[in-house]
């Protein structure tokens, strides 16, 4: 098995071949791993602030049997 440091050793060569595009994903990428949890909280409450919008929608007599299943 590798030792750690040949393996960060190697995602370096990689990541200094890379587009600063892809390098920039790849930092997200990590700070995102550092962060579990963070991209769940932003969706839940997205979906919460939607709901006003969406009760129209969902609240009518057409959909009304569906609210029964």
């Amino acid at each position: 098995m590798q030792t750690d440091d040949r393996l960060k050793q190697r995602l370096v060569e990689k990541i200094s071949r890379m587009p600063l595009e892809q390098i920039l994903l790849v930092e997200n990428f990590i700070d995102s791993l550092y962060q579990p949890g963070s991209d769940l909280m932003l969706t839940l409450s997205a979906a919460k602030l939607s709901e006003p919008a969406l009760a129209k929608i969902w609240d009518n007599p057409d959909d009304a049997e569906y609210d029964q299943l």
